[in-house]
């Protein structure tokens, strides 16, 4: 057992916290004042009640592989960004219309029948598909597939592959709440010069996966999906040590998939960097009616919440590249995935003692978006026999994008490398 910890900063650690991407909005979520709008809100809905209307028809998506889509842009795109995507949609086939793909490429979808998702979903998707499939780095061999869920739900995954380095062991990761997958490319090939093939998952919402973008139903989905996904890896690769990654709400996820005993004992270890894994609301009243709200508004925005992205990380370049890219969401919090993230991390809290597997958890001290203290805790509680935190002086919320994200990789793969 280790311990490697910085000084901490002596700065009061948030009431409210979120999870990468979010910035910080949920605090806004669950304040007294935007309860008392959402308290007007359940008026104004009761007296909808009233008036006779028609809901609107959801379309269901079937096992077949073809979408309709247009071009997905984000309101704070730069002009650079949003040109280069609509490009890339027009190339891979995506119009105003529909978009096609092969059925050759969805290996784990049955028949022939066409899947129909809504224009956003496809022009999300388009985007994913297309950079994956545009990889240039002659080191690596990046592929993608997607799979359809239990519920129905089609999820985009990829993966990475050394052309030259033997595969001594597999990762795989979870992104953060509002991002995907594709943004964690560059450790996922240093991952493979070291010796390890990498997959990812964009979970339900996210990236170039179904989904209103940016909302959670229910985190359940995600981490049912991931054991899914961790079958599908371990099948294709038996013999190999299997490590996962999560990052802040990935993080989550893995750590409440961990507390399957059948999926703890197929893992070789866990890595996480700041983690949400404790969520304390403003105010006693909000765990009274989270659950009330989430229901009758789901997918309903705050306009009190903070749409301008909170510094993340101490590199400009870094942060421009974010929230400019369109498979990141950077709208307003959804209620309903706002009261996910508080129960989810309620559960975690009262069962961090259930995890047993290796763990690695790394967090900045400057974090503004989840808790340091909440990492210690699972420190502290987690039954692992091998376990280490390190607290990082100084840094914010996104360690993989950092100014010294190299060192921090580094670290990780060291830890990983002595477990293999």
């Amino acid at each position: 057992m280790a311990m490697v910890q910085s000084p901490k900063a002596a700065t009061s650690s948030p009431s409210l916290i979120l999870t990468s991407g979010a910035s910080g909005r949920i605090r806004a979520l669950f304040s007294v004042q935007a309860v008392k709008s959402l308290l007007l809100l359940i008026n104004a809905f009761f007296l909808l009640l009233l008036i006779p209307f028609r809901g609107r028809r959801r379309t269901v998506v079937s096992a077949g592989v073809s979408a309709r889509g247009s071009s997905s842009s984000s309101s704070s795109s730069f002009c650079d960004q949003k040109s280069k995507d609509d490009r890339l949609l027009q190339e891979i086939g995506v119009h105003r219309t529909k978009l096609r793909v092969p059925a050759t490429i969805v290996p784990w979808k049955s028949g022939g029948v066409t899947a129909v998702v809504d224009s956003e979903v496809g022009g999300r998707r388009a985007i994913a598909i297309k950079r994956a499939l545009q990889e240039d780095d002659p080191n690596t061999a990046r592929e993608f597939s997607l799979f359809v869920s239990a519920r129905g739900d089609t999820i985009f995954t990829q993966s990475w592959t050394s052309v030259s380095v033997k595969i001594r062991g597999l990762v795989v990761l979870m992104h953060g709440l509002n991002e995907h997958s594709g943004r964690y490319s560059d450790f996922a090939k240093k991952l493979n010069a070291n010796g390890f093939k990498v997959y990812g998952m964009d979970w339900i919402g996210h990236g170039g996966s179904d989904g209103l973008h940016g909302y959670v139903h229910s985190l359940d989905d995600a981490v049912d999906d991931l054991k899914s996904f961790l079958d599908k890896v371990l099948s294709e690769n038996p013999g190999l040590p299997c490590f996962c990654f999560g990052h802040s709400t990935g993080a989550a996820i893995v750590l409440k998939a961990m507390m399957d005993p059948k999926v703890e004992a197929r893992v070789s270890g866990v890595v996480f960097t700041s983690p949400a894994v404790g969520i304390q609301p403003s105010h006693p009243f909000v765990v009274l009616l989270a659950p009330v709200i989430s229901f009758l508004l789901p997918t309903f925005q705050l306009s009190t919440s903070n749409k301008k992205g909170m510094p993340v990380s101490r590199d400009p370049e870094a942060l421009v590249a974010k929230y400019s890219d369109p498979l990141v969401y950077t709208g307003f919090i959804r209620v309903r995935t706002g009261y996910e993230i508080l129960r989810t991390t309620a559960y975690l809290q009262r069962n961090l003692k259930r995890l047993r597997v290796p763990l690695l958890v790394l967090h900045g001290a400057a974090d503004t978006v989840t808790d340091p203290d909440a990492s210690r805790k699972l420190y502290e509680e987690a039954s692992s026999t091998d376990k280490t935190m390190k607290l990082l002086e100084g840094f914010l919320h996104d360690l993989l994008f950092e100014p010294e994200r190299d060192e921090i990789m580094d670290d990780i793969i060291d830890w990983l490398s002595c477990r293999v």
